[in-house]
């Protein structure tokens, strides 16, 4: 795999770190084409429009081996406690991308790893994606299937990364819903305190007048690098509900690209996420509307604290013989602290007439109007701001399932925000710069989109 400033080869990356891994017969030729193609690409620079405002250029990948077999050692009581509170019906724990454990399944759900044949991705990865090479050549690919009218309760996916430093690991993860089923997907990305590199890709195939919800909980450790695709296919008058919540990582960036490809489908994309430290958040989206009458909502709001960054770049296209398009999308962002950052740039490609289409983004920080009315009721600054940003989020939140597990969010939003205003106290206390809270002249940068919120 050549690298753009020197085109030398990344070695950890080869033939004999395949031909380790475990998966049926069927995947091993699989894996080795995708590493031939990998030779014509290089990793991308922040030159490409995919990357801008990305910190692409800080990842170097030879610093990664790729996992060959999973780590060893129980899940931790926090992972525990989030699978207790999930209540789903089924649960498979995949410890770095490769050791699959079905602890339970329900009725009308099928798990096992795929035979190893390609086809086309839902949405699918950018042409020339390296990430997506690297997945294709060192996953070990998970099927789910719901079967068609099942009523089958959550499905929950675990994906421990618990793997050495310097590990690179690449979970996949397939599910197909049949018609007219009902299902409630979740996915839960965690780690331990490692230094690691995790590209993860879920594929899900909503079948015509099927209802599914999709969580992705993102609580990876402060060192850890995600760079994640996600994508659906929403089928005739089937809807279909995706939740991110991006809590943890060093830089954690997720693609999500949702295709109506059925007259009547409905799509909607939801996310909350917090920056604190020096993490970045980077979330790209594409509302894809290739069929009539299909309907897209899309909302992600977030925080950035101390040294954050967070960046949103969202498009709404919608393909030609797609008439009686409905689409939204809005995303808001807060920022905490004068040393953090949000940039959010929305789009639109309409090809179509007879179309609703908007966009609105806003970067701010928190109301002046609103600290005065909780200063006026005895509510300290600190708690102020905290109590503002969590009531935020809590949009989103409120209509995230199930909702034990929003309320786990809520606690680990707490407890981040905290922990933000004692380093933002310690770095003032000791003289630096930082403590300062954001708005006013020296405030954040304007939203580049110009878009009202």
């Amino acid at each position: 795999l050549p690298r753009p400033e020197d085109g030398a080869e990344l070695t950890a990356f080869r033939a004999d770190a395949v031909a380790a891994l475990p998966g049926p017969p069927g995947l091993a030729a699989r894996r080795l084409a995708a590493l031939e193609r990998l030779d014509a690409l290089a990793v991308p620079d922040t030159t490409a429009e995919e990357w801008r405002y990305s910190r692409i250029g800080a990842l170097d990948l030879d610093r990664y081996a790729p996992a060959t077999t999973p780590s060893a050692g129980a899940l931790p009581d926090a992972v525990e406690a989030v699978i207790a509170a999930s209540g789903a019906a089924t649960v498979v724990v995949v410890t770095d991308g490769l050791g699959v454990e079905i602890r339970r399944r329900a009725d009308g759900v099928h798990v096992g790893t795929d035979d190893g044949e390609e086809g086309a991705a839902p949405g699918g990865r950018s042409a020339g994606d390296v990430f997506g090479g690297l997945n294709d050549a060192f996953s070990l690919p998970l099927r789910i299937e719901v079967a068609a009218g099942a009523r089958p309760g959550g499905v929950l996916v675990v994906h421990w990364l618990g793997g050495a430093a310097g590990v690179a690991t690449f979970p996949r993860t397939h599910v197909v819903v049949g018609a007219r089923a009902e299902v409630e997907l979740i996915e839960l990305a965690a780690s331990a305190a490692v230094d690691a590199l995790t590209v993860p890709r879920t594929d899900v195939e909503v079948g015509d007048g099927a209802i599914a919800t999709y969580l992705h909980l993102q609580q990876l450790g402060s060192q850890v690098w995600q760079i994640a695709e996600q994508a659906s296919r929403v089928g005739r008058d089937a809807t279909f509900s995706s939740h991110a919540v991006a809590l943890g990582g060093d830089y954690a960036r997720v693609r999500t690209t949702s295709s109506l490809v059925g007259t009547g489908g409905t799509t909607r994309l939801l996310a909350v996420y917090l920056g604190t430290g020096s993490r970045m958040v980077d979330f790209r989206t594409v509302q894809e509307h290739r069929a009539p009458r299909t309907t897209s909502e899309l909302l992600f709001k977030g925080a950035v604290a101390n040294r954050s960054q967070a960046v949103y770049t969202g498009l709404i296209r919608v393909d030609k013989g797609a008439a009686g398009t409905n689409a939204f999308q809005t995303n808001r962002n807060l920022v905490l602290h004068q040393g953090a950052r949000a940039d959010s740039v929305p789009n639109l490609e309409i090809e179509d007439n007879d179309v609703r289409c908007s966009h609105a983004s806003a970067v701010g920080p928190i109301d002046e109007d609103q600290r005065f009315y909780l200063a006026s009721r005895g509510v300290p600054p600190e708690a102020a701001d905290r109590l503002i940003t969590l009531g935020f989020l809590d949009e989103v939140l409120q209509r995230m399932a199930p909702r034990a597990l929003a309320d786990h969010v809520r606690r680990r939003l707490v407890a981040s925000l905290d922990e933000a205003e004692a380093a933002e106290e310690a770095a003032s206390a000791g003289g630096g710069t930082t403590g300062d809270r954001a708005g006013g002249p020296e405030g954040p940068a304007a939203n580049p989109s110009g878009a009202q919120a």
